[in-house]
């Protein structure tokens, strides 16, 4: 039988994959060495089980709504809904995505943060997909891929105008708005390197497009600054100058920003890994909309 499979049985207080964690990290032994869960016992195996000690995170585990795209006992792909926060922060003290990961799966690496499986974040508002890492060397090595830009992202976005140029890429440093704190800008002076690429799918008669984006770094509210500094503002966005005319025929909730599409190499099997999220229930049914009342083809 598995390691992890016997362990199960005899430990009632944690997961198949928390026990997991507890073996990759060397807290279960087997005949005092290292092995893998997945290691097959054999009749007179002695196994030395010392669980390590509940970090207190004040995170409360709790029912969270989101789709799960894929996972195994290392990572999650996952698509978030909008208007879901991602870790708890103020205003938002629960109802988070790290309280429905918690839910989920139990402890998670980096709880002791506040930040248990979390590697990269979407904004409040926009949907779309995410990784979440289930074991320590797994969120270290994706946290590595990311900062090495290893990590590829494809974005879709309603925007308010279309950029002059149909394919086009912006290289402006970010950082944060001198005044409005809650607000990122361009900053040549302080900000940080970003480079946003687009390539307009669509256009409609209400002056409005639906784009494909390409991140080459990942700068907070990124495509949400670049593209408002195009005077092409995503659709929706308040904050960035997105706000739609009543006149426009289309009414939105949230900015119309949708993580599509990543890809990375999977940090345990090496394999080139690609997982796709579709759009958003809310933004396909604006894209219907227009394309029916106001597409561009053959006028």
């Amino acid at each position: 039988m598995r390691l992890d499979h016997y362990l199960v049985r005899h430990i009632s207080d944690l997961s198949r994959s928390g026990l997991g964690k507890c073996i990759r990290s060397g807290h279960i032994l087997v005949n005092n060495a290292r092995v893998k869960p997945g290691y097959r016992l054999s009749t007179g195996d002695d196994i030395l089980v010392e669980l390590p000690e509940t970090v207190e995170s004040g995170i409360v585990a709790q029912p969270v709504d989101f789709k799960i795209l894929y996972e195994d006992e290392s990572l999650s792909v996952i698509s978030k809904p909008p208007g879901l926060v991602v870790h708890p922060a103020a205003g938002h003290a629960d109802s988070t995505l790290v309280n429905g990961l918690l839910h989920r799966y139990g402890n998670l690496p980096g709880l002791e943060k506040n930040r248990p499986g979390i590697v990269h974040r979407l904004d409040k508002d926009t949907s779309g997909i995410m990784l979440v890492a289930r074991t320590e060397k797994v969120q270290r090595l994706l946290s590595e891929a990311f900062k090495n830009r290893e990590v590829h992202k494809i974005y879709h976005a309603l925007l308010l105008h279309c950029p002059l140029d149909t394919d086009g890429r912006i290289v402006a440093p970010i950082g944060r708005h001198p005044v409005n704190r809650k607000k990122m800008a361009i900053r040549h002076s302080g900000g940080r390197y970003a480079a946003t690429r687009w390539h307009i799918l669509e256009t409609f008669a209400t002056g409005m497009c639906f784009a494909e984006i390409i991140i080459e770094t990942g700068r907070t509210h990124q495509i949400r600054v670049h593209m408002s500094s195009l005077g092409a503002s995503v659709a929706g966005d308040v904050l960035y100058g997105g706000r739609i005319a009543d006149s426009a025929g289309v009414r939105v909730d949230r900015q119309l920003l949708h993580a599509s599409t990543i890809s990375f190499i999977h940090p345990e099997t090496g394999q080139e890994s690609i997982f796709t999220a579709p759009l958003w229930q809310d933004m396909e049914l604006v894209l219907e909309h227009l394309r029916r009342d106001y597409s561009l083809e053959g006028k």
